[in-house]
């Protein structure tokens, strides 16, 4: 397929990484030709955009879909002003160990079918609603149906019912055990109310030792030691980063560890956006994602994540569409999707609008004409 009169076209090579008037052929799955519209190869089908913009499909590098109920009543009490706290992650526990593997599968494959219609054609998902042996992994298996990128998110929070000790015990044996052929990563929530610095390196490194990358939820909701301890262990990942010490941007900053800001959580529990701008111009790689979750995030749509960055956190345009591209790509240690150089998947999204810039400047509308996943 030859997609020609391009109006912009984001590709994020290194030499021109935003072309006019561009074209690109889409051949068996990946990027085969890059160039101008007036030297456009022939192809089997041409799609002309009349000036349309086509970005990277977006890269959500951090969420949680798998899930039942919603958590209505704690937004609108959070707006009256209740502060947010982790707990609530147990009503979802108990509404997620009620369902049907079927209902589970349904409301995951609905939140794909949503953020695909929004340009997102990679999703990370973990599990982390369940918090038994049985329900992370049926968790997993579900996600696996609809992604590579799953994620083991055993330690979320102690479930009631046990000690801190005990079920670390569990999370790092029978519960790793049952979860790990399901998983790519291993996840910890490395926060006051959810798991010290302690349980979170024994969490991690047991995950690592049982061939898991390692991802971390770290300072959320206040200073911690999450940071630098993902920066230690080499963590693909950091995510929240929304309270940083110079210290944490140091270590951030002299690691391959990516900062991932996920501001539609700022946006639903009023806390402090994250200041991206102090992280980029550390020379920090930074991810934007969504955290679709039904608590602290219910949001599947990157683009209102893009408009967040740009609005609230310092970043560019560009930058964001970066993060939220590129930065999700190196969040998940992938070099063949967040771009469209020669070679790449043919993973993209076509713009009602002439510029990448309009997703940011034209917030809450639907941009996204259409995505293609593998040049479908």
């Amino acid at each position: 397929m030859l997609l020609t009169h391009i109006g912009e076209l984001v590709t994020w090579e290194n030499e021109r990484p935003l072309r006019q008037d561009a074209a690109l052929v889409l051949a068996d799955g990946v990027v085969a030709w890059v160039g101008d519209a007036a030297d456009a190869p022939a192809a089997d089908e041409v799609l002309d955009v009349a000036g349309a913009a086509v970005v990277p499909g977006f890269v959500d590098s951090h969420s949680h879909l798998v899930f039942a109920g919603d958590r209505a009543p704690e937004f609108e009490a959070r707006m009256a002003g209740r502060p947010y706290a982790a707990g609530g992650i147990r009503t979802t526990v108990a509404a997620t160990r009620a369902a049907s593997d079927a209902d589970l599968e349904a409301n995951v494959r609905r939140l794909v079918a949503e953020m695909q219609r929004q340009g997102t054609t990679t999703v990370e998902i973990k599990s982390g609603y369940g918090l038994t042996v049985d329900d992370e992994a049926r968790s997993l298996a579900i996600a696996a149906q609809l992604t590579a990128e799953t994620t083991y998110l055993g330690a979320h929070v102690v479930p009631d019912g046990t000690t801190p000790e005990a079920y670390v015990d569990l999370v790092t044996g029978p519960m790793l055990d049952a979860c790990a052929p399901y998983a790519r990563w291993v996840d910890v929530f490395c926060e006051d109310g959810a798991f010290g610095a302690d349980a979170a390196r024994t969490v991690l490194t047991a995950g690592r030792d049982a061939g898991l990358g390692m991802r971390v939820h770290a300072n959320q909701l206040s200073y911690g030691p999450g940071v630098q301890l993902a920066c230690e262990l080499g963590a693909a990942a950091v995510d929240h980063c929304t309270y940083l010490s110079d210290a944490d941007i140091e270590a951030l900053a002299t690691s391959d560890t990516v900062a991932g800001l996920l501001p539609g959580v700022e946006f639903s529990t009023r806390h402090p956006y994250p200041d991206a701008r102090r992280l980029l111009d550390a020379g920090v790689t930074v991810s934007l994602a969504s955290d679709c979750n039904p608590g602290s995030s219910y949001t599947s749509s990157i683009p209102f994540c893009l408009a967040l960055a740009v609005r609230e956190m310092g970043m560019t345009p560009y930058e964001a569409l970066g993060a939220a591209t590129l930065g999700g790509a190196a969040s998940l240690r992938r070099d063949d999707i967040g771009h469209l150089r020669v070679g790449a998947r043919a993973d993209l999204a076509i713009l009602d609008a002439p510029s990448a810039v309009h997703l940011a400047y034209r917030p809450g509308v639907p941009l996204v004409a259409r995505t293609l996943v593998g040049g479908r």
